[in-house]
């Protein structure tokens, strides 16, 4: 039996081992605190951006994107990559996904989740972290509106003035997990 006397040294290593233990088990996954992001810079003249730490000291040099769509870089960010497009790249610049296309810009969030893109097909992100919620699966996703979005395995695109639309036979609609719902709501 150990002798858990206030000054025994076994006591106080084995308490010093818990409180280490306990914190290095909270700060798991969390890879950035609340206080540390990346801020955009720009250069208007050059019409060049990049990302500075709070310090300003440069982490993202300018030119490297085109352009750099988030403002506080968090855990990702959306930028402009040449020869590729939109794409979420994460603090390391490692591109995580490419973001659908909408309106001559990466797509927008709606409800929180905004479209990606997967060897041409559509899932969905987390607008707050990055994260993929629902894997690229569907030919046709439209953006989420009152809870559901309306998706498709199989559709055409139709020219319709200076835009596309797309045609589908086998619409339904899905809530943010992905699953599968009957209500017609939304689009």
């Amino acid at each position: 039996m150990l002798n858990f006397h206030p000054m025994n040294p076994l006591r106080t290593n084995i308490l010093l081992l818990l409180v280490l233990l306990a914190s290095s088990l909270t700060s798991l996954g969390q890879t950035v605190k609340p206080t540390d992001y990346l801020i955009r810079f720009a250069d208007s003249l050059k019409d060049e951006c990049g990302y500075k730490n709070q310090n300003g000291d440069t982490v993202i040099p300018q030119g490297k994107y085109a352009i750099c769509f988030t403002d506080t870089f968090r855990t990702y960010a959306i930028v402009l990559k040449p020869n590729v497009g939109f794409v979420a790249i994460d603090r390391n610049e490692k591109t995580l996904y490419e973001v659908f296309p909408f309106d001559n810009g990466p797509d927008m969030p709606s409800e929180g989740l905004f479209r990606i893109v997967e060897n041409a097909k559509i899932g969905f992100a987390d607008s707050a972290t990055g994260r993929v919620v629902i894997q690229p699966q569907f030919k046709c996703a439209w953006p989420f509106k009152h809870g559901v979005a309306k998706v498709s395995m199989e559709c055409t695109e139709q020219l319709d003035g200076e835009h596309k639309t797309w045609l589908s036979n086998s619409w339904y609609y899905i809530d943010k997990t992905g699953r599968r719902v009957n209500k017609h709501m939304g689009n």
